[in-house]
């Protein structure tokens, strides 16, 4: 649908993002620091069959146009459930289900499946940010009183954006997620002189445990990367989603790993463990994403338990890789707080909501202060029971500016 606004600019909510060009889109995405917001990831998740309206994410993607060139853009989906986000707010709706109010559907912005942060609205260079903004803005609006829309909903934002949102009437709810920045690490050595000594022992037997095993680690990236490894990359996310059964969170297809060998390899980085015996069939394998200076773990599998593998292969050997090619902060994925102990500290990050109904917003919006003190405070808490050596002065720096 295409709704006029002023002169030479229109709205348009497009419901697959192949309808858009490419090179229109990754214009708007390539300069951000996330990679999950480019078109080849949006679209493969589409048309993977992993992201659509059959497991409940309806994609909506507004865009603003002029002159039949796309300047502003942002990923949306209508869900009709809360999995997949990684940010819970099964409370919020059994909330608004006590009062009569219905959640679902809800709209929501980020990239399916993906807690990582980055999630904004694209707008072209040199173009005016808060004209767009504001324009958009008003477009979720109406889209949302038209379609009885709950709230609209963004998650793991730019911090550099969230002001920027809240100037427009949305709120924040704080969150965590498990951080490593490179603090001018030159070697593997470098970054485990920050434990204490008796850490440092631990990540060196846990290192020394795969090796006992025959296993030798390796990184693979680019033209090392096969098809019959990403397949096998889908049996390992597979098997391993199956161990946790419904709370296994399997979302993607094997049509999207086989997808990426085309379309967007050259920003795979696997690391595969092989046995000795057979040096070219792994036997465990993690999947990551990078661009620039970041790194994302994303997905892990092995068919046999094997003493430590996991801490290696998910975030020494990434550490260790990411070191050697100037990667400045490892997002190693959802969940698991044994991560601070691998110097992975609690770090912020932040959703934005608006509700539609005026009760729900206004309960909410009452005690989210108190939620979001609640949540620092925990923050505050993990961080201070982290092996290191001595408090790290990035670290005690952020401490001190919350």
């Amino acid at each position: 649908m295409v709704e006029q606004i002023k002169p030479r600019y229109s709205v348009s909510w497009i419901n697959h993002i192949a309808e858009i060009p490419q090179s229109e889109w990754d214009a708007l995405a390539m300069p951000l620091k996330t990679p999950f917001l480019e078109w080849e990831w949006l679209h493969n998740m589409e048309s993977s069959g992993s992201a659509k309206a059959q497991t409940g994410w309806l994609p909506n993607y507004l865009t603003v146009w002029r002159d039949r060139q796309l300047i502003a853009a942002a990923p949306l989906y209508v869900k009709g459930h809360s999995y997949g986000e990684f940010v819970f707010d099964h409370q919020w709706a059994d909330l608004a289900n006590r009062l009569g109010i219905q959640y679902y559907p809800k709209l929501l912005g980020m990239t399916p499946f993906t807690p990582a942060e980055g999630y904004r609205f694209l707008i072209a260079p040199g173009e005016d940010e808060d004209e767009l903004t504001e324009m958009m803005v008003n477009a979720i609006d109406h889209f949302c009183d038209r379609n009885q829309i709950s709230g609209c909903n963004f998650l793991y934002v730019d911090p550099e954006w969230k002001p920027v949102m809240e100037r427009h009437g949305f709120f924040n709810w704080l969150h965590h997620s498990y951080i490593w920045k490179n603090e001018g690490f030159q070697s593997f050595d470098d970054y485990l002189k920050v434990f204490n000594a008796n850490q440092r022992r631990n990540i060196k037997r846990e290192r020394k445990a795969v090796e006992k095993e025959g296993l030798q680690v390796r990184t693979l990236t680019g033209e090392e990367i096969s098809k019959p490894l990403l397949n096998q990359m889908y049996n390992f996310y597979s098997h391993h989603c199956d161990k946790f059964g419904w709370w296994g969170s399997k979302y993607l297809t094997k049509k999207f790993f086989e997808q990426l060998y085309s379309n967007y390899r050259d920003r795979v980085l696997l690391v595969a463990a092989y046995n000795e015996q057979n040096t070219h069939q792994p036997m465990a394998m993690s999947f990551c994403i990078y661009k620039g200076d970041r790194l994302y773990g994303r997905y892990w599998g092995c068919f046999q338990e094997i003493d430590c593998l996991h801490f290696d292969a998910c975030y020494y050997t990434p550490i260790e890789w990411g070191i050697a090619h100037g990667v400045q902060v490892f997002d190693p994925g959802a969940g698991g707080q044994h991560k601070k102990r691998r110097g992975f500290p609690a770090t912020p990050n932040h959703s934005l909501h608006r509700f539609y109904h005026p009760r729900l917003s206004k309960i909410l919006k009452s005690y989210i202060r108190e939620v979001n003190e609640i949540e620092q405070q925990q923050i505050e808490a993990i961080n201070l029971d982290i092996p290191f050596s001595q408090r790290q002065p990035q670290l005690q720096l952020e401490l001190e500016n919350e």
